[in-house]
């Protein structure tokens, strides 16, 4: 992202920072059903997606929040990665421990849901093949409610690891939250009407693994790049409306409520209606009472 200006401000001591415009995310486009990405584009975005992270992980930076609405897309097609609040330098020679508390948790690795405090670039690698998999379906893939329930899906999505990895890794949630039953991995029945490179690099992505999870190199040369349909030319992406995760949001809001709206309405009385969408916005339990009431 571009760094246009600074602003401080002498009442509340904060600075601001002011970066390029973004028409869209990707997170916000997706959600869109006008929007319907064709191969090509997808393999375009992870193109980026990549060589972004590839450049971070080459100079010593993981990202730790990589997800698709920290994704940004300008209607010239340039795929940029934005949110660095969690952003940390990483040294394989150094043993400092990190936070397992990063990563959003649907995008998050199993190791950061076991505790580890020990990891590198391979926890973007890991994000990145759940961005990969939303590219196609169009929503995340691994939609969790809770940790624990969030490691339940991945295993039965990937598969358990072996019994080395849990006595090798020593996780410090380990004994907590080793699962009971040895999945297998179902990715690939799952994704039986994907191209068959499309799940090879997704497996090596979304690998439970982190050792063996491919780097962002290595994941540039993988075949996928280099079948047809290959990726499109930037500048021939379709424009788009400004589109952002805060936009779906909003919209699904207005969807919910559009029923309880016409249920309160009655010629004969007056109501705060912003009043009502605002309550109904907070704690949908709130307006459904003073609808019915």
């Amino acid at each position: 992202m571009k760094l246009e200006g600074i602003i401080t401000s002498r009442l509340s001591c904060s600075i601001y920072l002011v970066f390029e415009y973004m028409e869209h995310d990707l997170a916000g486009l997706l959600s869109s059903p006008d929007v319907k990405f064709t191969a090509s584009q997808i393999k375009c975005y992870m193109m980026q997606l990549l060589k972004g992270i590839d450049h971070c992980h080459s100079r010593g930076i993981i990202h730790r929040d990589i997800k698709s609405s920290n994704i940004l897309v300008n209607n010239e097609g340039v795929l940029k990665i934005a949110d660095f609040g969690l952003a940390n330098f990483y040294d394989s020679m150094s043993r400092q421990p990190l936070t397992s508390r990063v990563v959003t948790l649907w995008y998050r690795p199993p190791e950061l849901l076991l505790g580890s405090a020990n990891y590198g670039p391979f926890i973007d690698m890991w994000s990145i093949g759940c961005v990969f998999g939303e590219l196609f379906v169009g929503r995340p893939i691994l939609k969790g409610r809770t940790e624990v329930e969030q490691l339940h899906k991945i295993f039965k999505l990937c598969g358990t690891p072996p019994d080395e990895y849990w006595t090798k890794t020593r996780h410090p949630l380990a004994a907590m939250f080793k699962p009971q039953f040895t999945y297998e991995s179902s990715l690939r029945e799952r994704c039986k009407e994907l191209p068959r490179t499309v799940v090879d690099l997704m497996d090596q992505l979304l690998c439970v693994e982190p050792e063996k999870r491919v780097t962002a190199n290595s994941a540039l040369q993988a075949e996928y790049f280099y079948t047809k349909p290959y990726a499109c030319d930037p500048a021939s992406m379709p424009k788009y409306p400004p589109n952002k995760e805060m936009d779906a949001k909003s919209r699904e809001t207005t969807r919910r409520l559009v029923p309880f709206v016409s249920l309160v309405y009655k010629p004969d009385k007056i109501f705060s209606f912003s009043l009502l969408i605002w309550l109904g916005a907070r704690n949908n339990n709130i307006f459904s009472l003073i609808c019915l009431s």
